[in-house]
């Protein structure tokens, strides 16, 4: 046998026997207590118990209980996931590129630079042609038509729908609904979102609510952990509604500085609902872990996305040329935390060990990154753009097939803000890839700026694929288009291309 071959065994044994450390421990004391008790006989066994002091007895029994107990009731409820749902649309929502170009070619604002501009970028942008816009989008020009209520509209159309097949699939009656979270960034009417919801399904007065604003992307996965922390405050049993959306009408740029024309051509309608509960009673993902990392105490962080006015008085986002770098160190942080509680000891250890040797040998030698491909089965990356996809991939060391989800929820839902991740887990679903005992972890990105990590535990996979990939899933995975290296009259002044591409 090879080298190489020796190793691997090797590497097998101290992976199985550190991970399975208890096991290796406990099975030959245990089998050992039998074999001792075999040799005594029940007559010799009951004599020592008679001997033992009534006090004694007393405390080698209640201690041990109350330790147990003791555990037990300090142990958070689990929370699990009952069934989510995600808006699809119609072929009415769809907007082409080339509809989309000519309804930018009819505004009286954009000029032939900026067209051009646009033109290239969704070329580039990983999208396809099947993604959806508001209403004002669809018309000529659409700037007369950004109404507040055309907003309404577009806010109802999504949110509703995505609840209405929620309800539909899990038979859940609204009134039985004790905690409602919601997140939409861009649009925050009044009454609120929250009141939109409790007035459209008549829900209970004394609902526990919270409305999540501003907070960009990553908001969805934010939600959850909101959702979380109150469940496990509320009664046995309770369930939360989770929607995930982005509005937006009111976010549609028409100036012509490139930074904000960026989230004009990649960000599409889109939106989840997501009923959590406390029961495991028809459950199918248990959540195991929720980390949270903002770095807005740093200004080019802080200010990487911003939204504001252009010197023409538009009103954008504005992505800023520090955005990639300060996602980089964002992930970075959040990893870092998350790596602890998810991986396996044998990767621990052999980062721990890696890491002293390195000390030692004063840098001479590498410092092991661990595989998270241990922990994790399924990744959902925020499919926010093509180089967010690319580094994230990178960084962890994930094969194509690990991405796929998110370039493919890219191309065919474009990007949906902080609902983005949902969509990708119903792909896996609907590949049939999912199985009991997967893990998921769900990574989103925000302005801020923030990075937060979702972990799920599957209990029973999804009993049908119905959802936001019927009727296209068999088309799926489709070859998209890799970047074009633009020079000359083409190149893209300003800021880097990889920058340009995401949001």
């Amino acid at each position: 046998m090879s080298s190489s071959g020796i190793w691997k065994n090797l590497k097998f044994l101290f992976k199985f026997v550190v991970d399975n450390f208890l096991s290796v421990v406990t099975v030959p004391i245990a089998a050992a207590t039998i074999v001792l008790v075999a040799r005594l006989g029940p007559d010799e066994i009951l004599g020592r118990l008679r001997a033992l002091t009534p006090a004694y007895l007393f405390l080698s029994c209640f201690l041990p209980a109350s330790a147990v107990t003791m555990y037990l009731l300090s142990q958070p409820r689990k929370v699990c996931l009952v069934d989510y749902a995600c808006f699809h649309g119609t072929h009415l929502n769809r907007v082409p590129f080339s509809a989309f170009l000519e309804c930018a070619r009819q505004s009286t604002t954009l000029n032939e630079r900026s067209i051009r501009f646009m033109s290239r970028l969704l070329e580039s942008s990983g999208l396809g042609e099947e993604t959806c816009l508001p209403t004002p989008v669809h018309y000529i020009p659409w700037k007369k038509y950004l109404t507040l209520e055309a907003a309404r509209e577009e806010a109802e159309l999504v949110v509703f729908s995505a609840i209405d097949e929620l309800f539909s699939k899990t038979n859940v009656c609204p009134d039985t609904i004790d905690i409602l979270v919601v997140n939409c960034s861009g649009f925050n009417p009044t009454p609120s979102f929250i009141d939109m919801i409790i007035n459209k399904y008549k829900l209970r007065g004394d609902i526990r609510s919270v409305h999540l604003s501003g907070m960009g992307c990553s908001a969805g996965l934010i939600s959850v952990e909101a959702a979380r922390n109150l469940l496990q405050t509320a009664r046995r049993g309770a369930r939360a509604l989770v929607v995930s959306t982005e509005t937006l009408s009111p976010l549609l740029y028409d100036g012509n500085e490139r930074a904000m024309l960026l989230p004009f051509c990649l960000f599409r309608m889109g939106g989840a609902a997501v009923l959590l509960s406390t029961s495991t009673a028809k459950a199918r993902l248990q959540l195991m872990s929720v980390v949270r990392t903002l770095t807005a105490a740093d200004d080019n962080s802080y200010k990487c996305i911003h939204r504001e006015e252009d010197d023409k008085g538009h009103t954008g986002v504005n992505l800023s040329k520090d955005l990639i770098a300060a996602a980089g160190r964002t992930l970075k942080a959040n990893i870092t935390t998350l790596a602890p509680i998810i991986l396996p000891i044998s990767e621990k250890l052999l980062f721990a060990m890696s890491f002293v040797a390195q000390k030692l040998s004063s840098g001479r030698s590498k410092v092991y990154i661990p595989n998270f491909l241990t922990a994790i089965e399924h990744f959902c990356i925020h499919a926010g753009g093509t180089a967010v996809i690319d580094e994230v991939q990178r960084n962890l060391s994930l094969s194509n097939e690990h991405v796929e989800p998110s370039r493919m929820t890219l191309h065919r839902f474009g990007n949906t803000s902080s609902s983005s991740t949902w969509y990708e887990l119903a792909y896996i679903e609907a590949k049939g890839h999912m199985h009991r005992g997967d893990r998921v972890w769900m990574i989103g990105f925000g302005s801020g700026f923030k990075c937060n990590s979702v972990v799920w535990k599957c209990i029973a996979p999804a009993p049908n694929t119905n959802g936001p990939w019927a009727g296209c899933i068999h088309r799926y995975p489709v070859q998209i288009k890799s970047p074009k290296t633009s020079t000359g009259n083409t190149r893209m002044a300003g800021h880097n291309n990889k920058q340009l591409r995401d949001t």
